[in-house]
């Protein structure tokens, strides 16, 4: 098979290449996915892939879903290929994508019952951590503020997974907006702080998180904000058990959303063990 592409002075890869760029990403509404799985999860959102023959030929299931979607299919030297995407080993194929995220009042229209909210959390792989939990967890929607890092910065979408494409997310959104959408939507907002006045597994016990909720997690290094801390109905911090000084933000969110989760779905919410007896 001779590669449709051969030269990374190409228009079309410099074209590509420039998505690297937050400005350009902005400006295009484009962005890009690396690799088989968040190729095959961004079906039905791709423009354009570049694939090596080998990896035409061993992802061939991707490379069909990608042309029956729409998407126009080109075969690529591996040099273009890494010419592309930002990763140090490429797996050799990368696809173009149309952004996706949704309007804030979109999602307060579907009546969210768990959402997870980035506040000011400017590390890329972090934020696309937390987007990976909050789908595993079943989340409703994921809310980046305008403090936030870009969604779709190459590290961010890799550490999603495939998971920016599974659910609705807003970005730039104030924070000040997304508390009172969300509490005039009966979300109850609980900003996650090693520092909390409530404790999880006492949220647990009292049987109080069964209702739709939104957590609020911040900045890795220096936590939330006052001002954001006091936009949240409580203040909640996950016990640390055992001598850890502290868990990373993408645990403590995995932690959060997965309590919520499990209260949602018990039938009367989680209760202790005494009050069953």
């Amino acid at each position: 098979m001779t590669p449709d592409l051969t030269s990374p002075r190409n228009p079309r890869v410099a074209a590509a290449k420039r998505l690297a760029r937050r400005s350009t990403r902005g400006r295009e509404r484009r962005f890009l996915a690396e690799g088989p799985q968040a190729v095959r999860e961004a079906v039905g959102h791709l423009v354009e892939v570049y694939v090596t023959p080998e990896a035409a030929e061993r992802h061939a299931d991707v490379v069909r879903a990608a042309d029956s979607g729409g998407a126009r299919v080109f075969t690529a030297t591996d040099e273009v290929v890494a010419e592309v995407c930002d990763t140090v080993t490429p797996q050799g194929i990368v696809g173009v994508c149309r952004f996706l995220d949704s309007p804030f009042e979109e999602i307060l229209r579907g009546a969210p019952r768990l959402v997870a909210v980035l506040a000011n959390v400017r590390d890329p792989g972090n934020a696309g951590t937390v987007l990976r939990c909050a789908d595993a967890a079943g989340a409703d929607a994921v809310v980046l503020t305008d403090a936030s890092v870009d969604l779709y910065n190459p590290k961010a979408v890799r550490a999603s997974v495939g998971s920016l494409f599974h659910l609705p997310v807003a970005v730039g959104v104030p924070v000040e907006q997304v508390a009172s959408g969300l509490r005039a939507a009966g979300v109850r907002l609980l900003a996650a702080d090693g520092a909390g006045e409530r404790d999880l597994d006492g949220e647990l016990d009292a049987g109080t998180m069964g209702g739709p909720t939104a957590w609020i997690f911040g900045n890795e290094a220096w936590g939330l904000p006052e001002e954001t801390r006091a936009l949240a109905d409580e203040v909640v911090r996950v016990p640390l058990h055992g001598r850890a000084e502290s868990l990373n933000l993408a645990t403590a969110a995995a932690v959060c959303l997965y309590a919520s989760a499990r209260a949602q779905r018990a039938p009367g919410g989680c209760r202790t063990v005494a009050a069953d007896q």
